[in-house]
């Protein structure tokens, strides 16, 4: 049988990234982040979202990436983690894709002697590498210092 989960496939510095769908409550155009002093480097601010304050991460930060200005592209994925909903700014999110199981290399079959951190496997959609997401790894709370003016979410119900 020939399993298959949805992704929503987004781009970052020119390379594709790939986050399960079901991690994933909704993506949103990026228009004004507020800045909250004295948080992580990654945490570029809070966004207001559906009426509440939703902190946001600079995903290129958070991956050691160069900072790029925002621009008419750059999106926002709204993610639940950890009994929170958290935004990830990306350059562009590009599409939704089913992805068959099977065709996913862990990260660890791939690079060897590297550990993945923040990345749990490759995947080739459409002759072009995409690197899987391990979602809770990039929003462990120990390093994330989260504002404590952003409230938690409730989490969209699962169908």
């Amino acid at each position: 049988m020939n399993a298959s989960a949805p992704y929503v496939i987004f781009e970052l510095a020119g390379s594709l990234y790939g986050i399960h769908s079901r991690d994933v409550q909704h993506v949103d155009m990026l228009e004004h982040v507020t800045p909250v002093p004295n948080t992580a480097p990654s945490l570029e601010g809070v966004v207001f979202s559906r009426g509440h304050v939703i902190p946001a991460l600079n995903l290129r930060v958070r991956f050691g990436l160069p900072r790029a200005a925002h621009d008419a592209r750059t999106r926002l994925i709204f993610l639940n983690a950890h009994d929170r909903v958290v935004a990830l700014i990306v350059d562009s999110a590009r599409e939704f894709r089913a992805i068959a199981q099977e065709a996913i290399k862990p990260i660890e079959q791939t690079l060897h002697g590297i550990r993945g951190n923040y990345v749990k496997g490759v995947v080739t959609v459409l002759d072009r590498l995409v690197l899987l997401i391990d979602v809770a790894a990039v929003l462990a709370p120990e390093e994330l210092e989260l504002p404590p003016g952003a409230e938690p979410a409730p989490a969209a119900p699962t169908p």
